[in-house]
């Protein structure tokens, strides 16, 4: 996170002109509870009917995923809500954002039912190395004394222990892992069916059997080798060399599991162009006097784009409560451009973009943008830091 002090020597340039002092600062501690019956009426009422993406999308596949985390701090990204697609990525932006509520937006059931595997993890663990330890199977250590060791251990070390200790598929580790995991999932008091149980227990099995070597896969084929593996999104740097997933820190840590026990993640089923799931997000954020500061789209504006549905969206997008400090972080991957994104990262497929949602909501209200290759270069905030 910034530091006051940096803040205080950061004048204006790319904030869009708000004084040092108007820049927000990252949340300590997160609000009150929502109660749990609160929380799966949310979880109910928001969500639409499911739809169909061809993968199961266990972990990202986008190694540029932490190149924003400069521009977040740059721009005062702190606080409010958070929105986002798919898998624990999201995690990493909520580390950095530290938002007082959370929502995990996505077509597939299934990726709810991913994020209930989630919410498991981060109640039943009492450090990163054993979130990562009921995760994948294996055990945890055991001298984790609180005052260093593994409490403060760095994501390498978590790492290197987690890849030689005991356990993995068919050993009592992770039968005992998952166990304590879907006994959890069912004390949060949705309405899961034997199907749903099945498919977080089959997720689960999933990090078991593969463990830091999991790659994202596209059903029935075999995942690309230039896709990162679990283990390389957790050890992933910035652009300035930090260390940034979710798991790099125990302040990050912390705070995540504490928003999770508030009941302050929560997971909805939804198309970002569909009726009614987005703009009822929305709705609820704007209900709560908050607005969303940061609101993670992975590449989904590609599909939209190519099915006709973009301009709806868009037009959803700038009706989101915002401020000057929201903004949109994008992915985006070859296909679709004319040629190289320009804010590409040597080494990197993907390629992560940021741009002020107020620039998204102009751009719509002007009449809207005329290409995809418009869409993810207009108004790209500079990834330099």
């Amino acid at each position: 996170m910034v530091g006051l002090g940096l803040l205080a020597l950061w004048a204006c340039g790319d904030n869009g002109g708000a004084a040092v002092a108007d820049l927000p600062t990252p949340p300590s501690t997160v609000p009150a509870a929502i109660p749990a019956a609160e929380w799966v009426a949310l979880v109910d009422s928001l969500s639409e009917p499911g739809g169909y993406f061809d993968t199961d999308n266990l972990v990202s596949n986008e190694s540029s995923f932490l190149n924003v985390l400069g521009p977040m701090r740059r721009l005062g990204v702190y606080g409010g809500a958070y929105v986002g697609v798919g898998p624990d990525q999201n995690f990493s932006y909520m580390a950095q954002q530290r938002p007082e509520l959370a929502f995990i937006l996505d077509i597939r059931r299934d990726n709810l039912l991913q994020h209930l595997l989630f919410k498991a993890l981060f109640h039943e663990a009492g450090s990163r190395a054993e979130y990562l330890s009921l995760l994948l199977g294996v055990a945890a250590p055991t001298d984790d004394d609180g005052e260093g060791g593994w409490t403060e251990a760095g994501i390498d070390g978590i790492l290197e222990w987690v890849a030689a200790a005991p356990g993995g598929e068919g050993t009592p580790e992770a039968d005992s892992a998952r166990a304590r995991v879907l006994a959890r999932v069912e004390t949060f008091g949705l309405d899961l069916s034997d199907d749903d149980l099945d498919t977080i227990r089959r997720f689960h099995d999933e990090f078991v059997r593969r463990g830091l070597e999991l790659r994202f896969t596209t059903l029935g084929q075999t995942p690309l080798p230039f896709y990162p593996t679990f283990g390389e999104l957790l050890a992933a740097r910035d652009l300035a060399g930090e260390a940034g997933s979710y798991l790099a820190s125990r302040s990050d840590f912390v705070y995540l599991k504490a928003l999770q026990e508030a009941n302050r993640v929560i997971p909805v089923v939804g198309d970002l162009a569909g009726p009614r799931a987005l703009a009822a997000v929305g709705e609820e954020v704007r209900k709560r006097n908050l607005v969303v500061r940061a609101f993670y789209v992975s590449n989904v504006e590609f599909y939209l784009a190519g099915d006709g549905s973009f301009a709806r969206f868009a037009e959803t997008v700038a009706d989101l409560p915002m401020d000057d400090f929201s903004v949109i972080i994008r992915s985006v991957f070859p296909q679709g451009l004319v040629r190289r994104h320009p804010q590409a990262q040597p080494g990197d497929y993907s390629t992560q973009v940021l741009v002020r949602m107020t620039d998204v909501r102009e751009a719509v209200e002007a009449g809207g943008y005329g290409s995809y290759w418009d869409v993810v270069t207009r108004d790209a905030v500079d990834p330099g830091s």
